[in-house]
Order: C-alpha cells, then sequence, then structure tokens
C-alpha cells in the first residue's frame, strides 16, 4: 500500500464511503482505485488528485496532505544513482534488497533519518 492509498482507505472507512461508490463519483473504474490503494498503480494524475480533494470536501492542510502523499506514492521508484558516490548506489542496492524484510518502526526511523539528514545538509 502507498501512503496516499492509505489515506484514501482511512477517508473512505472514516465516512463509510463503499470503494464502488467512490469511483464511480470519480468516473474511475472500481479496479483502478482498489490498485491505487493496494499500491498496484503509479501515483495519480493531478487532475485524478484534485478529484479526490473535491470529493472529500477538504481543505487547507488535508488538501496539501493528499497532494504530498500523491507525489511520493509511486510504488515502482528507481533511483539512478550514476555520478553519485559509490556508497549510493550501494545503499539503494541494499535498500531494494531488504526493504521487504524491515519492520515498519524501522522503516519509519531510515526514512526520517534520511531526511533529517538531507535537510541539515541544505542549511
Amino acid at each position: 500500500m502507498t501512503p496516499l492509498g492509505a489515506k484514501l482507505r482511512r477517508l473512505r472507512a472514516e465516512r463509510g464511503i463503499a470503494l464502488k461508490d467512490m469511483a464511480k463519483a470519480l468516473n474511475v473504474s472500481s479496479a483502478y482505485l482498489s490498485a491505487l490503494e493496494h499500491g498496484h498503480r503509479g501515483k495519480p494524475t493531478w487532475f485524478l488528485v484534485q478529484r479526490i480533494i473535491a470529493y472529500f470536501n477538504v481543505i487547507w492542510d488535508e488538501a496539501e496532505e493528499i497532494q504530498r502523499l500523491a507525489e511520493i506514492s509511486d510504488p515502482k521508484i528507481s533511483i539512478d544513482t550514476a555520478g553519485m558516490a559509490p556508497e549510493a548506489t550501494e545503499l539503494t542496492n541494499v535498500l531494494a534488497r531488504e526493504i521487504g524484510r524491515l519492520e515498519v518502526a524501522d522503516l519509519k526511523a531510515l526514512r526520517d533519518d534520511v531526511v533529517r539528514r538531507a535537510v541539515r545538509d541544505k542549511g
């Protein structure tokens, strides 16, 4: 499941909305919406994200969160490390091989550490 998929599923559950009803309202198939929630489809188009925001009638912070989650929800990401330090290639290969074995808490810790380090290096 992608971050966007988890958010959509949570919003639907909170509002008691069936997947088929949401799919019909968004003019997409139930199969597509299910695949999007489960991470079997790439990130949706900007237009579909805007329709999702309107469908749930969210504004401000929640709308921005949906847009942000859509941007980071590509389940088939590839990383080109050409021209980077050898450690970058090693890291991406180790992560690709081992990510499925990591616990959720470990994934969150790694994500937070990478973000913290990237922000620190910019400042």
